[in-house]
């Protein structure tokens, strides 16, 4: 099995080159699902909503949108952004934290954006008592046996990147996704990727970052992940837009028990 994670695209700021080799790589390869990890637009403007909507549904494969801080209506527009968030989205919206049920393996969603924040930097992450809840419920309904990806947009704890996301309760969600038998964390915002095994107690639960397809660049070029799963074990290869080669940033491994 094949999954793609694809994350902050900034539709507004997006790189038209880095979209069209994303979508010829889909096309061509056939990838099992796209897990999209949010800031899907630049500036929750409506034409980023449509241009992205229409981009990721033009994919043909099965797909689900996190929402990512970029994608909130932003500070000037507080009724829309308090009340109706995730209006803009358009066609799109059906995508939003959509539940992924494929052979073997459960993706599911976990929101680590806020409305509101009691800190100046509304970007960071925060995961709230209910949405983490909600993933663990999730997770319990899971059929016995299968890999369990959570998908969120902020990293819960930092990953090595030079971007941070600073999420409020991302420990304590760690601790708590890693005790219900999450084997892997699927984030963006840093625009980086990155693939970091953590111990909780027994149990080892991988988190894993994606890249950017935008024009707004950190430390590596346009990429996203291509996550190779066989049968228990799944391995993380970064693909970039340059002529390094896509290239193994994990260690093939069994997930959970150590």
């Amino acid at each position: 099995m094949k999954l793609f994670h694809v994350s902050d695209v900034h539709f507004g700021a997006e790189d038209p080159k880095a979209l069209d080799w994303f979508a010829r790589c889909v096309a061509d390869e056939a990838p099992d699902a796209v897990i999209m990890t949010g800031d899907l637009t630049m500036r929750a403007k409506p034409r980023e909503f449509d241009a992205g909507g229409k981009w990721l549904l033009s994919l043909g494969v099965p797909v689900t949108i996190e929402v990512g801080n970029h994608d909130l209506p932003y500070y000037w527009d507080p009724l829309r952004r308090l009340l109706s968030p995730y209006k803009r989205y358009g066609a799109a919206e059906r995508l939003i934290e959509r539940t992924l049920d494929l052979p073997g393996v459960s993706i599911i969603p976990l929101k680590t954006t806020a409305r509101a924040q009691w800190r100046w930097n509304w970007s960071k992450g925060h995961v709230s008592s209910g949405a983490l809840r909600d993933a663990l419920d999730l997770a319990e309904a899971v059929p016995k046996g299968n890999l369990i990806f959570v998908a969120g947009h902020h990293p819960l704890i930092e990953g090595g990147t030079r971007g941070t996301a600073k999420t409020r309760n991302g420990e304590k969600a760690l601790a708590a996704l890693a005790d219900a038998g999450v084997h892997a964390i699927l984030s963006g915002h840093v625009h980086d990727p990155f693939d970091k095994p953590v111990q909780v107690g027994d149990w080892t639960v991988r988190m894993i970052g994606a890249g950017t397809l935008s024009k707004r660049l950190r430390m590596s070029p346009p990429a996203f992940n291509e996550i190779r799963i066989d049968g228990g074990r799944f391995e993380t290869l970064a693909r970039t837009l340059s002529p390094e080669p896509k290239h193994q940033i994990s260690r093939t491994s069994r997930a959970g028990l150590s």
